[in-house]
Order: C-alpha cells, then sequence, then structure tokens
C-alpha cells in the first residue's frame, strides 16, 4: 500500500483540508488543523510516508478533456505551416495528403499530447482516433501504448472516428466495427450530409454497429443551419429507436445555436428526452449554444481542446482552462455562478463524458486533484494560472508547472 498526505489545500475555493491519498484513490479528508489532521500527519511521518504541503492553494479536480484528438498532433516537432484549403474536406485532403511526412499517427506523437494535458490539470479525456483506410486501427494501438508509458496519469476512452468519410470509403464501417469489438468505447461518425452525402445511410450504418456492440456514437456534425438540425432529427429519431439514450454524443453542432428560437426550444427538448449530450470547443466565431436552456434540458456539455498543433489548424497547447474560458466569453458570462459553471463544464460535468462515477475531491474517488495559486474559482476562470502542482491516479505528476513525468 502507497500513501502520502496532500495537506493545506482549498477545495474549489473552500476552508483548508488534507487529502490522504492510499493507492490512488481519495481515502480521507480532514479540516485542515484538527486533531485529526494532526493525528494522520503523525502516522505518515512515522511511517515514513510523504507529507506535501499544499500551501493553501486552490484545489480542483482533474480536469476532464470531452472532445480530443491525441492520435493526429505534430506537437514537439519543429513548426509545421498551414496549409491546403479551409473547408472541412480541404481539411481532410490535406491531412491525408501530409500526414506521412510528419510521422503521423505515432506513440511519440500522441504521448507528447497526452503530457501536455497533464501539465495543464487534465487526468481524463475522449479522444477521437482516425480509422480510415490508410492506418486501419494502428492509431488506436498508438494511442494505447501512449497511455501505457505514462502510467495511466490519464484516463483515456477511445472514439473510433471516421475523419475521411463512412459510406463514401468501402471497408470503413468494418473497421469501426472491429474496433468496437476491440473495446472503442464510442464509434464516431462525421456530417452525414455534407461529407457522405447520405445522412440516412451514414446514420442507419452507424447505429447498427453501436446497438449490436452496445458502444456509444459521438457524431462530429459542423453542418449548419437546417442542414444540420435535419440531421439532429435524424439522430433524435435513431436514439429513440435504437434503445441508445444517454449513450450519443453531438460534437460541435454549430446550427443548434443558429435556429429561430421557437425551432430551437423544441430541438433541445427533444435532445433532453433523448439523453444525447454535446460536446464543444467554443470556437470564437460560431453562435453561443441555447446552455441555460440545455441545462434545464438535460442536455449534458462537455468540453474539449479538439486537435492541437496538427493539420487542421496551427492553435492549440491542450489547455483546457483556455477552452472554459472561451466558452464563458463566447457566451457572455460574467456574474460569479456562471464563471464557476465555465470550469463546471471543464471537470464535474465532464465526468460522465469518460464515463467517471466516482469523481471529485471526495472519498472513494481517483486522486485527480489541481493545485493553483487563486483567490476563488472564478479567479482561476479569467486568469488560468500556471497548475502548481498536479496529482494523477496518486503520483504526483506536475510540481511548479513543471511535468515529472
Amino acid at each position: 500500500m502507497t500513501s502520502f498526505l496532500l495537506a493545506d489545500v482549498r477545495p474549489w475555493g473552500g476552508d483548508p483540508v488534507d487529502l490522504v491519498i492510499t493507492d490512488g484513490v481519495i481515502t480521507d479528508i480532514t479540516a485542515t488543523g484538527s486533531q485529526a489532521a494532526a493525528d494522520h500527519r503523525a502516522d505518515h511521518r512515522a511511517d515514513q510516508q510523504q507529507v506535501v504541503d499544499g500551501r493553501g492553494l486552490l484545489a480542483l479536480p482533474g480536469f476532464v478533456n470531452a472532445h480530443a484528438h491525441v492520435d493526429k498532433s505534430w506537437w514537439g516537432q519543429p513548426w509545421v505551416s498551414y496549409g491546403g484549403e479551409p473547408t472541412t474536406q480541404g481539411r481532410i485532403a490535406h491531412e491525408r495528403a501530409e500526414r506521412g511526412k510528419y510521422g503521423i499517427p505515432s506513440v511519440a506523437g500522441a504521448t507528447a499530447v497526452l503530457r501536455e494535458f497533464l501539465r495543464h490539470g487534465t487526468t481524463a479525456t475522449r479522444t477521437h482516433v482516425d480509422v480510415d483506410l490508410g492506418v486501419g486501427l494502428q492509431g488506436i494501438a498508438n494511442v494505447h501504448e501512449a497511455v501505457d508509458a505514462l502510467g495511466g496519469a490519464v484516463e483515456v476512452e477511445i472514439v473510433a472516428f471516421p475523419q475521411d468519410g463512412v459510406l463514401r470509403r468501402p471497408g470503413v464501417l468494418e473497421l469501426l466495427d472491429k474496433a468496437a469489438a476491440e473495446g472503442a468505447t464510442s464509434i464516431g461518425g462525421l456530417d452525414p450530409a455534407s461529407i457522405d452525402r447520405d445522412p440516412v445511410g451514414q446514420l442507419d450504418a452507424l447505429f447498427e454497429i453501436a446497438a449490436r456492440r452496445e458502444v456509444g456514437i459521438d457524431i462530429h456534425l459542423h453542418d449548419r443551419g437546417d442542414l444540420g438540425a435535419f440531421q439532429y432529427e435524424l439522430i433524435i429519431e435513431r436514439t429513440r429507436q435504437a434503445g441508445l439514450t444517454g449513450k450519443v454524443n453531438v460534437s460541435h453542432g454549430f446550427a443548434l445555436g443558429e435556429l429561430a428560437p421557437a425551432r430551437r426550444a423544441e430541438m433541445v427538448d427533444q435532445l433532453g428526452e433523448a439523453g444525447i449530450s454535446w460536446t464543444t470547443v467554443a470556437p470564437i466565431n460560431s453562435a453561443p449554444l441555447p446552455w441555460r436552456e440545455m441545462r434545464t434540458a438535460g442536455v449534458a456539455i462537455g468540453l474539449g481542446t479538439d486537435g492541437i498543433r496538427d493539420l487542421w489548424s496551427p492553435y492549440g497547447d491542450g489547455d483546457l482552462l483556455q477552452v472554459a474560458r472561451q466558452f464563458a466569453r463566447l457566451h457572455g458570462l460574467r456574474t460569479d455562478e456562471d464563471l464557476t459553471y465555465a470550469i463546471e463544464l471543464a471537470t464535474t460535468y465532464g465526468a460522465p463524458f469518460v464515463h467517471r462515477e466516482n469523481y471529485g475531491l471526495k472519498p472513494g474517488a481517483r486522486a485527480d486533484v489541481v493545485l493553483l495559486d487563486a483567490e476563488n474559482v472564478p479567479d482561476v476562470l479569467v486568469r488560468a494560472p500556471r497548475r502548481e502542482l498536479v496529482v494523477a491516479g496518486g503520483q504526483v505528476v506536475v510540481r511548479d508547472g513543471e511535468l515529472q513525468v
């Protein structure tokens, strides 16, 4: 049994406590300065177990990145200039033509991205991993190897993602089926209308696999306006028919914020009834999501970094706090309550996206703790200070902002 004491930290900016961490799990929480805390400290020192001084820093649970692409970054390599056409199809074509030159996908590339996640306090992620006729399932194998290389410090769920289309690439459905059979948590889809030009066909095929393999579905949907809304309706209908309530997610979903108020309200209610969730990277040129209505209707929202420094865009550094702040600015959040909500999206509300039922700063939860020098949670959001200490699964992986793994 391994144990250490993380002393004098302020969960969510509250009163200081000491956390007892045993075998990677928070096993006890006592008020700093109490007799129970003093007893714990004495026991740890007597057993020559580590006591880490939290210095009264604010503590948050590990961040949850609900939408990432850890398999396709050139992070750690020399600068790669942006090229190709700016459309979705243009980005796909450019990536397919250039990825081999930069060794994408690779174990080293996935490891580099996951290390940046840890540096910024992310300890769990749902990642879309490209599955296509060129790489097969190799990208998934690479990600698993990268996770193992980091000792499981970052917990990773895999979405087998058909970045180059589904029906238009014969053989991709078979690869998705195989990925689901071999442990992918979800299978993905991509713009059924504008990429495959057969929304009914793509969705029917994906839902058939998901229902048979008992996995989830996570569909990238960039189509705007009425075309996007039409595909939401198809997804809602199939979710109900297939009995996949609570297992379907829409990524991006820009059209939702563009609909007329009455239609948007009806759509949000239907999404909530079907248990369909939403993940966003809160891009600055998109329409704000109706997040208040979504919260009321029970439509779960998760935040993600999307790709970072890849052949789609040179932007991104793996810091989910930056995404939370961008969400807040896009949606005009100002009050302490609303600013705190943006942090909750990056933490507590993200946990279901990686199937973490016991999550947070509480006994029994995996010991994922992020310490920051901040007055309160809104202060964390607006300043995004460095992560002073990060504990991932009971392992100290960041000290004074520097990676230890």
